[in-house]
């Protein structure tokens, strides 16, 4: 249990760091933000998703792999994939529709970087107890 407490608060601070270094006031902001990691480095920007990490870590410390935690894993890899796949569409290759261009402007509301923050850690602490 005390475990579980402390991952979880591990966790809940990697997601706030995650979700300082990417907030924007639009979808379009954030990856032009996260465009600028990849630019420099592919690595850099794996790096700035400290919450896989610290699920990873978890994961390879205690042994837990049911499916809450693969839920989580599969959440985690899901994300940035698609966070890599809409970088290259955007800025890369410069090939998206009207409509994505139009979702990519949309405003986003400042609680919004936080679900990650109030999703994940109570969900790993379900997975450890």
């Amino acid at each position: 249990m005390e475990n579980a407490l402390l991952f979880t608060t591990i966790l809940l601070f990697a997601e706030l760091f995650e979700a300082t270094i990417q907030r924007a006031p639009t979808l379009f902001g954030v990856l032009k933000k996260l465009y600028a990691y990849y630019q420099k480095s592919i690595f850099l920007f794996f790096l700035i998703q400290p919450g896989f990490y610290v699920i990873l870590f978890i994961v390879l410390l205690t042994g837990v792999l049911n499916l809450t935690m693969v839920f989580l894993l599969a959440i985690k890899i899901f994300d940035i994939f698609y966070k890599i796949e809409l970088i290259k569409k955007v800025f890369i290759e410069g090939k998206i529709s009207q409509e994505i261009g139009q979702m990519l402007e949309w405003k986003m509301p400042s609680m919004f970087f936080m679900m990650g923050a109030i999703l994940y850690p109570p969900l790993l602490f379900y997975a450890l107890t």
